[in-house]
């Protein structure tokens, strides 16, 4: 990765005026500035970034958050109310489907209308012409009109064109989730060579997988704010944090009014939280949720040693976690995840999906109830996270009541027993059947 300078984003901001009648415009003209005959809105405020070349960089948002904005700007199709972008080579952008394409023309007129949009030559499409159509795999279909193309196949033809051209940045908005799973596949293989060639990538998915398998570099917009930017696990957690449950601040703001309240519980009689105070905890866990259940502590033993660091690969972990109900709940669940130190989530079970019925039965106020998961540790060589949670759900509506991500670490031992994520305790035999 270059330290030169690809994308630089400056304190960009975008402001639609919205007019409730069409007379509104004309006043709002003729008043020049002295009265609003309008509303504001902010798609973007004052977001800043750079992306250095050969960098790959997600972008995660609910729906409405800007994203969209931020890209069209980026490619020059939208300006901006305020701020400056600077971008460095040639721009190649998979954004709405089928942007681009004429729906009267065939595939293959397409390939070439888009391919020089781009700034190709005729002789540098003809030279990657079979490139791109082999890579989109539409077979008879390149010689129909593309109006006649599923979703699919419009993404396929756009992404082979946009791959194949070798931009200096390629900008990617949520198209790839169009595509089936082996096209995906060929697609993100695509984009890791373009990655070592020094293309600079920008990547817009709802996928947490994707961004945290990806991408070198993440950041959070909410409502046209960049909310947090960095380290493509934290950025997800936070995410995640926006998507399902109530931060770890605004909790403590409750807690905090009801102290006296939850006082008789936090004793060294067993109501104590001392989470933090085992070896495997990582202080950089990320947390939230509004509190009215407290995970307040675990155990963590394998191959008869307490808190181990390291682990054989195949070890059987125990892990008990301890929860303190703060308010009564109905049907708690607790849950938990492992995942790799890239945030690669390899397993994840809950109290629910096991039938756990004795935890269903629990939440009174005031309880503590300890909750033990067993798991056989068939894990490759690496750092682990577990992560682990307690919810109630009402219908569709999960309500977080206190989520620990990232919480507890350990190490598998290098083995040289199989290769890949996980061990799948394969057997193998051989016979002849003939001499």
């Amino acid at each position: 990765m270059s330290s030169e300078v690809a994308i630089k984003v400056q304190n960009l901001s975008k402001c639609y005026e919205i007019y409730d009648k069409p007379r509104d415009r004309l006043l709002q003209m003729l008043s020049r500035g002295k009265k609003k005959y309008c509303r504001e809105f902010w798609a973007l405020r004052d977001v800043s970034f750079e992306i250095r070349k050969g960098e790959t960089v997600g972008i995660v948002g609910r729906n409405g958050s800007g994203k969209s904005t931020l890209l069209q700007i980026l490619c020059g199709t939208l300006n901006p109310t305020g701020g400056t972008v600077e971008t460095h080579g040639r721009i190649a952008a998979l954004l709405e489907l089928g942007s681009g394409f004429n729906p009267e023309f065939t595939g293959r007129e397409n390939v070439y209308l888009n391919a020089s949009i781009l700034g190709l030559s005729k002789e540098e499409i003809d030279a990657r012409y079979d490139a791109i159509i082999e890579f989109a795999d539409i077979g008879d279909f390149i010689n129909q009109p593309v109006k006649t193309y599923s979703s699919g196949m419009l993404v396929r033809l756009a992404f082979s064109v946009q791959a194949q051209v070798e931009p200096d940045i390629l900008i990617v908005d949520e198209a790839l989730a169009v595509g089936d799973a082996k096209f995906q596949a060929r697609c993100f293989d695509r984009l890791k060579k373009l990655k070592e060639n020094g293309t600079s990538i920008l990547l817009v998915t709802h996928s947490s997988e994707q961004i945290v398998t990806h991408c070198d570099h993440a950041f959070l917009l909410n409502d046209g704010v960049q909310l947090a930017e960095g380290e493509p696990r934290m950025v997800v957690n936070r995410y995640l944090d926006l998507l399902f449950g109530k931060t770890q601040q605004s909790a403590s703001v409750e807690i905090g009014e009801a102290s006296d309240e939850l006082a008789a519980y936090q004793t060294p009689e067993g109501g104590l939280d001392v989470f933090e105070t085992h070896p495997n905890y990582n202080p950089n866990e990320y947390r939230w949720g509004d509190r009215s259940a407290t995970i307040i502590d675990f155990h963590l033993s394998a191959g008869g040693l307490e808190y181990p660091i390291a682990l054989d690969t195949g070890a059987q972990i125990k892990l008990a976690v301890f929860v303190r109900f703060d308010t009564d709940l109905v049907c708690p669940i607790l849950g938990m995840t492992i995942k790799t130190k890239e945030g690669v989530t390899l397993y994840g079970v809950n109290s629910e999906t096991l039938d756990c019925l004795e935890f269903r039965t629990c939440g009174r106020k005031g309880e503590i109830v300890e909750v033990e998961v067993l798991i056989s540790c068939d894990l490759a060589p690496g750092d682990y996270f577990i992560s682990v949670g307690v919810s109630t759900k009402d219908g569709e509506e999960v309500t977080p009541r206190d989520r620990r991500y990232d919480s507890i670490h350990f190490q598998v031992r290098p083995t040289d027993k199989f290769f890949g994520l996980v061990n799948l305790d394969s057997s193998i035999r051989a016979k002849k059947v003939s001499n």
